[in-house]
């Protein structure tokens, strides 16, 4: 995740603290910060997700195939992101 938030203009160490992480994929993806309180709850952390990878997958311009399978094959999938062709497509902004 470090390639592909530094191709988002994200700073890459953020991929690896554990909460931030997930707080600044939100931000890349353009969905508010607060649900990342969804995550917390059973059931609704996998339609959360589901829909974060959609956002992911459209923000670097792939469409429903390459987001079954961030869902599925969420590694191999992140290092097509990262190490792949895949140009991140929405405006950039700061961090927090």
């Amino acid at each position: 995740m470090w390639v592909v938030f530094a191709k988002a203009g994200q700073p890459g160490w953020t991929a690896i603290i554990p909460i931030l992480n997930t707080l600044v994929l939100l931000k890349v993806v353009k969905r508010p910060l607060w649900r990342v309180l969804l995550l917390f709850i059973p059931c609704v952390n996998i339609i959360v997700l589901i829909m974060v990878m959609r956002d992911l997958s459209k923000a670097f311009d792939h469409g429903v195939g390459f987001t079954v399978g961030l869902v599925f094959l969420n590694t191999i999938f992140m290092l097509v992101l990262a190490f792949g062709r895949s140009r991140y497509q929405l405006e950039r902004e700061p961090i927090f």
